[in-house]
């Protein structure tokens, strides 16, 4: 054992202390922050059974990512990327029948940036916040498993090609080649110009949820862009242009008037709010994890999460408003 690793408490405390940048590491490879979580403890879980064999001749923390890699790329193996429905066709009409669940679809998930974004500069903080962001992250599933892994640890933990190479037991030409094509596949993607929250940001979401809680379509055209498009996964269906937005919610979505809307805590770099419909009691049920994306100073995006059984309480959420 390397020096200061002598005993049991010593370790757990340095694997503990990991723990956090290693859940980014793999939320970025897997696109799901349960998937994310289990891959950190099954790589912790590794590393102590293998502590004997951890003499020091690399970092702990090159060690950790090195046992994190090859569990990502375990998980990943043989089985369909992860995805938002814009990823997957093109925007459709607003109307029921085109609202369908696509049972071999693997949806990408939010996640809250609490478990994953470090703490300290904010200048590392705003990086990370924007390489989490779901854009990105869905743009990372694209990549094959070891690009996606040679582009996460280059670009966005700025790790040296040498580095990259030796904890993929590759070479350094190899690493930097499939960083070239990595880089290359997401040139061709959208660009992507959310912006960051400011005082006028954050006066424009306190505008919306009163007006998506009064439901006040005028309000609502002043927040959101004229070009704007929303998801619900788990459903294939996207929108996009403000008019179609409208038509979905005074149509198959008016049951959402009504809703009581509530901050989250923010998911991957942007804000976030809890979504909770009217029920027959007068309470109000869970309905959905709203993510927004500003753009021009207004609303650009939003992604309903409807998958609230698993996210509400992931995000400490309440599972129920009473009346």
């Amino acid at each position: 054992m390397a020096e200061g690793m002598s005993t049991a408490a010593t370790l757990d405390l340095a694997l503990e202390s990991h723990r956090r940048e290693l859940t980014g590491y793999c939320y970025r490879m897997l696109a799901s922050p349960f998937e994310a979580e289990d891959a950190v403890q099954e790589t912790l879980l590794r590393a102590w059974r293998s502590r004997g064999r951890f003499e020091g001749r690399s970092s702990l923390r090159s060690w950790l990512y090195r046992i994190a890699t090859n569990v990502c790329l375990d998980m990943l193996s043989g089985r369909e990327r992860r995805a938002r429905p814009i990823d997957l066709g093109p925007a459709q009409a607003p109307v029921l029948e085109n609202l369908h669940v696509r049972p071999e679809a693997t949806w990408l998930q939010p996640v809250p940036d609490s478990l994953v974004a470090p703490e300290g500069d904010p200048a590392d903080v705003a990086v990370a916040r924007d390489t989490i962001r779901l854009a990105f992250v869905a743009a990372l599933q694209r990549l094959p498993p070891r690009q996606r892994a040679v582009l996460i640890l280059c670009e966005v933990l700025h790790w040296r090609a040498s580095e990259a190479a030796e904890l993929l037991d590759t070479t350094v030409a190899s690493v930097t080649s499939a960083l070239q094509r990595a880089r290359a596949a997401l040139d061709e993607l959208p660009g992507d110009d959310a912006e960051p929250l400011d005082a006028a940001a954050q006066e424009l979401l306190d505008r919306y949820v009163v007006a998506f809680q009064d439901y006040d379509l005028a309000a609502l055209t002043e927040l959101i862009r004229e070009d704007a498009r929303q998801s619900m996964p788990p459903y294939d269906l996207w929108l996009e242009g403000r008019d179609d937005l409208f038509a979905w919610w005074w149509g198959p979505g008016i049951g959402c008037k009504g809703s009581r809307v509530l901050p989250a805590p923010d998911a991957n770099g942007r804000p976030a709010f809890a979504q909770y419909k009217p029920a027959a009691d007068g309470g109000f049920d869970p309905w959905a994890l709203q993510v927004l994306e500003l753009r021009g100073g207004k609303i650009g995006e939003l992604t309903f999460f409807l998958d609230t059984e698993t996210l509400f309480p992931l995000f400490g959420l309440p599972p129920r408003l009473d009346p």
